[in-house]
C-alpha cells in the first residue's frame, strides 16, 4: 500500500453541512497546492484508501466494529441468513445481527452514525478533489487516474449509502420498481462550513448520479491505466469501478449493464478464478491472482488490533472472534456438493460450535496481520451468469457458472438445472438454475460482500431458524422488537438516518426518518 508523506486528513464529520476537507500542515503548504497538480492530489486519494480500513468512524465507544468497508461487509453479513453468530461475545455486531440497533440513530456511537459519517466523509474529500478538475496540473495520464479514482470513490459511497439508507430500486422477485422512495442527500461541489445541506433526493436521483460517476470514472480510469501515479491492488482501477457498477445494474435490475461489464471483468485476464491454494490459505493476501481490490495491511500500525477484521474473522486465533465464533448456516453447509474444496471453510464437526468458519486467518498472529479483501473475481462471474439467464441466454449461464464450480467440485454440472424459479424465501428451494447460481454466491463469499444486499434486492424474504445455528437469544430479541424479515417489504433493514444529521441539515427533519 503506498502512502506519500503528503496526506489529507479526513474529519470525521456527520453532517455534510458541516463538513470540508482539512488539511494538516505539510511541506506543500495549503490544501491549493494539494489540489494545484496530479501528483500531489493523489495524496488525498491515498488518505481516502487509508481510512477505509481505520477504525474511528464513530466515538471511541463503539469503534472496534466501526473500521471501514470491511466492518460495514461483516455487519451486512450478519443481517442475511447464511452468516451467523454463536453468542453476543464482546457485543460488536450483535446489535446489527438481532437487528437491535435502529432505536440507537440519537447514538454517534453505533452504525447508523458510523455509516453516515465514513461514506460523507469520503465523499467530500472526493468532491475536493473533483473540484480542481479544470485547473489541476499534469499530465493527462495522471490527471486521468487522479480524478477517476475520485468519480469512483463518490460513485461507491453513494451506492454505498442507498443499500444502508434505502430499500433498493428494484425488487427482481415482484418485478417492481421503487425509483420515487426517498434515499439520501447528493453532493457533488467542495463544501466548507457555511454550506446548507441538501434534502434526501429519491432513489432515481442518485442512482443517476452513481452511474454517472462511475462511467466518468471508468472512462477517465482507462485513460489513465498508464498513470506513474497509479497504485497496487489497494487502489481502484478501471475493472474495479466496472465491479461497482455491476454492482449498481443488479440493484436497479439492468441486466444488460450487470452483463456487459462482468463480461468486460472476466475478459480483462487480469484475474483468474481462484483454485484450491487461492482459497485455502486465510484469505488474507492482494497477491492471490483473483484479488481484484483491497487493503494491503503491511504492518502492525495499521494492523488495527482488535479493531481489524481478523480480529472478529479468525475464529482460531483471534481476538473477539473467540469469544464469538462466526458459523455458516446448516442449511446452506449441505447444499455444497460433498467434493466441493469449499467444505473445508467450515467445520460441521466442531463440539462447541458446530459448522464454525475456517475461512479467514490472520497471515501473522503476532503482528496481527493480514490484508483485507474488498472484491474478487468470482462475484462477477455469478453475476455474469444471473445477468445473462435473465436475459434468456442459458448457455450463457451455464458457462460463467461452470467456469468457477469446476474448480470447486467436479461433479457439480450446471448444464443439470434450469429456470428461473425463485421461492418467497430464500430457504423455500425450487431447484432452478437461477436459484443455484444465487446458491454459489451466497457460498463463496461468504464473510465477505454484504449478503443482506443480494436478499433486498432479489425481493426474498429470510426465515431465520435455530435448526440452521440462529442463536435463540438473538431470535427471542428479533421477535420482541417485532421484526419482520420474511416480508421483503420491510423497512427493518433500512438503517435509520442518525440524528446529527437532522439537527444539523435545516434540510431534513424528524419527517424525513425512515420507518
Amino acid at each position: 500500500m503506498r502512502y506519500k508523506n503528503i496526506i489529507s486528513s479526513i474529519l470525521a464529520c456527520l453532517a455534510i453541512s458541516s463538513c470540508r476537507l482539512d488539511f494538516d500542515p505539510t511541506d506543500s503548504g495549503s490544501s491549493d497546492e494539494l489540489l494545484s497538480s496530479a501528483s500531489t492530489a493523489v495524496s488525498i486519494i491515498d488518505g481516502i484508501y487509508n481510512s477505509m480500513w481505520t477504525a474511528g468512524w464513530s466515538t471511541s465507544g463503539n469503534s472496534h466494529q466501526c473500521f471501514g468497508i470491511s466492518a460495514y461487509n461483516i455487519a451486512l453479513e450478519s443481517m442475511g441468513d447464511d452468516f451467523i453468530m454463536q453468542s453476543m461475545g464482546n457485543g460488536w455486531f450483535w446489535y446489527d445481527h438481532c437487528y437491535n440497533i435502529k432505536d440507537y440513530y440519537s447514538s454517534s456511537s453505533f452504525r447508523s452514525y458510523d455509516v453516515w459519517n465514513a461514506n460523507y466523509s469520503w465523499i467530500a474529500n472526493a468532491n475536493y478533489v473533483i473540484g480542481a478538475e479544470e485547473t489541476m496540473d499534469g499530465s493527462s495520464e495522471d490527471k486521468a487516474y487522479v480524478l477517476g479514482s475520485a468519480y469512483a470513490i463518490r460513485g461507491l459511497c453513494y451506492l454505498n449509502l442507498c443499500n444502508w439508507y434505502a430499500r433498493p430500486p428494484y425488487s427482481a422477485l415482484q418485478n417492481k420498481y421503487r425509483w420515487s422512495d426517498p434515499a439520501v442527500p447528493i453532493y457533488t461541489n467542495p463544501t466548507y462550513k457555511d454550506f446548507t445541506g441538501a434534502p434526501r433526493s429519491d432513489l432515481r436521483t442518485v442512482f443517476d448520479q452513481i452511474n454517472s460517476d462511475l462511467d466518468r470514472a471508468v472512462e477517465l480510469l482507462d485513460a489513465g491505466s498508464g498513470s506513474r501515479l497509479a497504485g497496487d491492488k489497494s487502489h481502484i482501477n478501471l475493472y474495479v469501478a466496472l465491479g461497482f457498477k455491476v454492482r449498481a445494474a443488479l440493484a436497479a435490475g439492468d441486466w444488460d449493464t450487470a452483463l456487459s461489464c462482468s463480461e468486460r471483468i472476466i475478459g480483462s485476464g487480469l484475474y483468474q478464478v481462484g483454485e484450491r491454494n487461492e482459497l485455502l490459505n486465510g484469505m488474507n493476501s492482494l497477491s492471490l491472482k483473483n484479488v481484484m481490490w483491497g487493503a494491503g495491511i503491511t504492518n502492525t500500525e495499521q494492523a488495527g488490533g482488535y479493531a481489524s477484521f481478523f480480529s472478529h474473522m479468525d475464529n482460531t486465533n483471534g481476538a473477539y472472534a473467540q469469544a464469538a465464533p462466526k458459523l455458516i448456516s446448516s442449511s446452506l453447509y449441505k447444499m455444497m456438493p460433498a467434493d466441493d474444496i469449499r467444505r473445508a471453510w467450515w467445520d460441521p464437526e466442531n463440539p462447541e460450535s458446530p459448522y464454525v468458519s475456517n475461512k479467514f486467518s490472520f497471515s501473522n498472529v503476532a503482528a496481527w496481520l493480514g490484508d483485507y479483501i474488498y472484491m474478487r473475481v468470482e462475484e462477477f462471474y455469478f453475476d455474469a451468469a444471473e445477468a445473462a439467464l435473465r436475459k434468456g441466454d442459458r448457455a450463457k449461464a451455464v458457462k460463467y457458472l461452470n467456469e468457477v464450480m469446476q474448480k470447486r467440485s467436479e461433479s457439480y454440472n450446471a448444464e443439470n438445472y434450469s429456470g428461473t424459479l425463485l421461492g418467497a424465501l430464500t430457504n423455500s428451494l425450487t431447484g432452478s438454475l437461477l436459484e443455484n447460481i444465487l446458491i454459489q454466491k451466497r457460498e463463496e463469499p461468504w464473510g465477505e460482500l454484504g449478503r443482506v444486499t443480494d436478499v433486498r434486492r432479489l425481493g426474498q424474504g429470510i426465515e431465520r431458524r435455530s435448526s440452521d445455528g440462529f442463536a435463540d437469544d438473538c431470535l427471542t430479541t428479533m421477535a420482541r422488537n417485532g421484526i419482520n424479515l420474511t416480508n421483503p417489504e420491510t423497512y427493518d433493514w433500512v438503517m435509520t438516518i442518525p440524528q446529527d444529521e437532522i439537527n444539523n441539515n435545516p434540510n431534513i427533519n424528524e419527517g424525513d426518518q425512515n420507518p
